[in-house]
């Protein structure tokens, strides 16, 4: 009886780090991202070492395969994916939280917020509040987006400072063309 309950928790173990492949390895990832930034590349090398040495690379890796990928594979997020960011401004405090497809943007003295939301579908960003959904540029290529004008027409802008400064002249005119 033992050996048939050890068995199935080994396969068990297995199918999971077989489906926990999947994932991205947020985690590892992260703790990657982090060593690379800490100082010039000697320092770097090694933290990194250290940090092998230290077995932190192997439980992160271990923590990705059995348990954070499998949530991931579950689920279809990783809880190491979505993150909060604090920014301070003139105009006060906004907590921006991101997760795969957009961020949450809320103003936190008035708790005021919207959505931005990225649609890989038609790789168009959109701006969400008060439950209304307003499209906010369309990427057409690597250099090139389709963005609205004021009076809903839209214009596709070249990705350089000439580009951005004939959209900007272009909605000017179209704006002043209403008033």
């Amino acid at each position: 009886m033992k050996k048939l309950i050890l068995s199935a928790a080994l396969v068990a173990l297995l199918c999971s780090s077989m489906t926990s492949c999947m994932g991205k390895f947020a985690l590892t990832r992260n703790l990657y991202a982090w060593n690379d930034q800490v100082s010039n590349k000697f320092v770097n090398e090694i933290v990194f070492v250290a940090l092998w040495i230290l077995p932190v690379y192997e439980v992160c890796g271990i923590a990705d395969l059995l348990v954070l990928n499998t949530i991931e594979f579950w689920s279809g997020d990783n809880p190491m994916t979505a993150s909060t960011k604090i920014i301070d401004t003139d105009h006060g405090r906004y907590l921006v939280k991101c997760d795969r497809k957009g961020y949450d943007v809320i103003l936190e003295n008035t708790g005021e917020s919207f959505r931005l939301d990225f649609a890989q579908d038609t790789n168009t960003w959109s701006f969400k509040a008060n439950g209304k959904e307003y499209p906010l540029m369309t990427f057409v290529d690597d250099t090139h987006v389709s963005v609205p004008l004021p009076n809903g027409d839209w214009q596709t802008v070249e990705l350089s400072q000439d580009g951005v400064l004939a959209y900007r002249t272009n909605a000017a005119s179209v704006m002043l063309a209403y008033k």
